[in-house]
């Protein structure tokens, strides 16, 4: 089994969710006591968001990239980004190591097109909503990305940095997002990116009159199936 390495702690709440998946994910598919070999570089994610929202993206990026560093030398064979946002740097982190980065985007695209669906609505921080590195990553795959208006994205983000990233779940703000899904989907959403790790800890599938594709999960299967690559057919 390959070893997965972890950039995290961007919240350490889908941290916890990212460590969580993996060994369930492995554990359903070996059986038996098998967990998931990973190795975690948890940042502490006050200076990452304090360089966010200066502007300050090649600082934060060159955080990440020598967490990476440290974590293939800690003997990782693949690495992930535990978040959306910071996927903004993914070229900067990847090019700081030799050993594959699996790009949360691309894992989302593809099960998005497996759905068999080409436009979907985004929800994510106002930086992946609003700027173009995650939804260019998606268009590449053949989507068309819609995303809230200006009202919807500042409602979202806030909650994403006041409440969830803290651990904080209100039905009342699940009622707003649901209120901002129903949006998208009048507006020609067939399904509904939650591009922002911590989202999950808000929206289930029941939730959205569409499906939605929860990031995280799908970055952990895909992360998973990467480990576990010649190994189940042995296990």
């Amino acid at each position: 089994m390959r070893t997965i390495g972890l950039i995290g702690g961007m919240s350490w709440e889908s941290s916890a969710e990212y460590y969580r998946l993996l060994n369930e994910l492995v554990r359903e598919r070996l059986g038996g006591l098998h967990s998931a070999r990973c190795v975690l570089h948890s940042v502490d994610f006050a200076e990452i968001e304090e360089l966010q929202r200066a502007g300050e993206w090649e600082r934060a990026g060159e955080i990440l990239a020598r967490a990476a560093a440290g974590l293939q030398s800690a003997g990782a064979d693949l690495l992930l980004i535990c978040t959306n946002t910071m996927h903004k740097v993914a070229d900067q982190v990847a090019a700081a190591v030799t050993v594959p980065l699996l790009h949360l985007g691309d894992a989302t695209a593809a099960a998005v097109r497996a759905a068999g669906l080409t436009t979907v609505g985004l929800l994510g921080t106002a930086f992946t909503m609003e700027q173009d590195f995650y939804r260019d990553r998606l268009a590449a795959h053949g989507l068309t990305v819609l995303t809230p208006d200006e009202a919807g994205r500042g409602l979202v983000h806030r909650v994403i940095y006041e409440e969830l990233c803290l651990g904080v779940v209100r039905e009342e703000s699940r009622a707003a997002y649901q209120g901002v899904i129903g949006e998208l989907v009048a507006a020609g959403a067939q399904g509904v990116v939650l591009g922002c790790t911590e989202i999950e800890l808000l929206i289930a599938p029941e939730d959205s009159p569409v499906p939605v594709f929860p990031t995280t999960r799908l970055h952990a299967q895909a992360a998973v199936t990467a480990a576990l690559a010649g190994v189940e057919g042995r296990a």
